[in-house]
């Protein structure tokens, strides 16, 4: 054999290994990927073959469906409720990827799941196409309904803001809520041109309607952050009755801290209660430059910000279900690392880099009503197969204990005190015991500020019924958490069972 052919042999083998090779690899390693890649137009018909499952709210409301249709895919995924729950329940469409609860529920939902594996095994003996399992969400459809009317038809023409609430004594989710939102109906269409432009219109908008502001958006919490001070402070041998110095203007370093209104605390001594009562800026200025910064992050550590594994959804997986983004203090340093001590005056209510998503707030305000103790936040209750045999129920689980029950008890007397005497009296409500606190936030010049409210009630037996958090972004026309908080009130009412609007 010549020396050409000899290698044109070679040549041939190697391209053949090369092919064997390669035909190896992907069976042996990618043909799950392949075989689960979205856009397998075989997997999409084999998916849509056998019905996704219901996803219901607390008391069997149907909040996503599935119907049959005369199509390739037999399934057509409905969201009845549209605007209403979208923010939590998400969307699964044909050649994207589902978010939300669609997302983190998916095994349930479609099926695949190893709780389901008793359905999958009928199914090959009897030639069926048992639909998917069941979720059913700890939502209560009135207080979500609430929430949705009162910030969408706020009474200050406000366009966006988040509300959440929670169940103090479980962690369950009550309600939850961002605006704007979206119809999730055209995401799920099985025309592949109207599910892109609908995307592509809500991903455009500047308003960001596809994000969920309950857990994804920090923003400065002002006046709510005055909780976190209170706590450090009775931690570290104040009272109640304590006085602490206070006064119309408090200048540290390059920050002038002011109260928002003359009237307001403007002698040099106010007692803690009161300060928390009306808000006085300069007494927690002043309060936490005293504490000074480790205790102050220090204890909003242990309240919930920093804490960048935290989601809500499913009690069965630490990390499965909404991710909460990190609620943040800021370094409150100079550059040289030491204490900034006008950044600590101007964090210490709440502003300068302090920024918390709504969901901590809600949190906040359910330690306190919880005696301390800080449930771990939850949206799925229950897990169902087809047959809506209950597969799993959410256990509820302790998340962390910031605080003593005296310390929560002396915070509870003044939040009350907020909303029966001082800034949160539009959050009462008739037959509860409500303790809030507001909070007014600055943010870019020029800029209306943002309105917030965390707030509990009682009922009439001395259990604590619901624990909530409102923020409106930019509200104009002065006193921007008033209307935060009546939102909050009728919410709280709502999730009691007792109407709401």
């Amino acid at each position: 054999m010549n020396a050409p052919l000899r290698r044109s042999g070679v040549v041939i083998l190697v391209l053949f290994a090369l092919i064997f090779g390669k035909l190896n690899w992907i069976q042996a390693y990618k043909a799950d990927e392949y075989r689960n890649d979205a856009r397998n137009n075989r997997v999409q018909i084999a998916e849509y073959e056998r019905p996704r499952g219901v996803i219901q709210a607390a008391g069997g409301e149907t909040l996503a469906q599935s119907t049959a249709t005369d199509g390739e895919l037999k399934y057509q995924r409905i969201y009845p409720k549209k605007e209403i729950y979208a923010s939590v329940l998400g969307y699964k469409p044909v050649n994207m990827a589902a978010v939300g609860v669609e997302d983190f529920e998916n095994d349930i939902l479609s099926g695949s799941s190893d709780k389901l594996f008793a359905d999958r095994l009928s199914d090959m003996f009897t030639g069926d196409k048992t639909g998917g399992g069941n979720i059913v969400l700890s939502l209560i459809p009135r207080a979500q309904e609430v929430a949705w009317k009162q910030m969408t038809k706020n009474e200050r023409g406000v366009t966006k803001g988040a509300a959440v609430a929670i169940d103090p004594n479980t962690g369950a989710i009550q309600a939850m809520v961002s605006m704007p939102s979206y119809n999730p109906n055209p995401l799920a269409s099985h025309d592949d041109k109207v599910a892109g432009e609908a995307y592509k219109k809500l991903n455009a908008d500047e308003d960001d309607p596809l994000l969920n502001r309950a857990v994804a958006n920090t923003l400065p919490p002002g006046s709510v952050f005055k909780v976190i001070i209170s706590a450090a402070a009775l931690e570290n041998n104040y009272n109640l009755g304590t006085e602490i110095p206070a006064g119309a203007v408090y200048q540290e370093g390059g920050a002038t801290i002011r109260n928002s209104e003359d009237e307001v605390c403007p002698g040099s001594q106010i007692t803690l209660k009161d300060a928390l009562t009306t808000s006085c800026n300069t007494g927690f200025s002043k309060l936490g430059v005293k504490l000074g910064r480790d205790v102050v992050i220090d204890t909003a550590k242990k309240w919930g910000f920093e804490d960048e594994a935290l989601f809500v959804g499913d009690l069965e997986a630490a990390d499965k279900g909404l991710p909460v983004a990190a609620s943040r203090m800021g370094a409150i340093a100079n550059a040289d690392g030491s204490v900034d001590k006008s950044a600590l005056a101007q964090s210490s209510l709440g502003q300068r880099d302090v920024r918390m998503t709504p969901l901590v707030g809600a949190l906040m305000a359910a330690t306190v009503a919880n005696n301390g103790k800080q449930m771990r936040p939850y949206l799925v209750q229950q897990q169902l197969d087809a047959d809506r045999r209950t597969i799993y129920t959410a256990v509820p689980k302790p998340l962390r204990e910031p605080t003593s029950a005296g310390v929560a008890e002396g915070l509870k007397e003044m939040m009350v005190s907020v909303v029966e005497n001082g800034t949160g009296k539009n959050a009462k409500i008739s037959g509860f015991t409500v303790g809030g606190k507001t909070g007014t936030a600055q943010n870019a010049e020029g800029a209306d500020p943002h309105g917030w409210f965390i707030g509990f009630a009682y009922d009439e037996d001395g259990k604590a019924v619901s624990a909530v958090c409102v923020m409106l972004e930019n509200v104009p026309g002065g006193h921007a958490s008033a209307e935060a908080a009546r939102i909050a009130g009728l919410i709280m009412k709502a999730a009691a069972g007792r109407g709401g609007d």
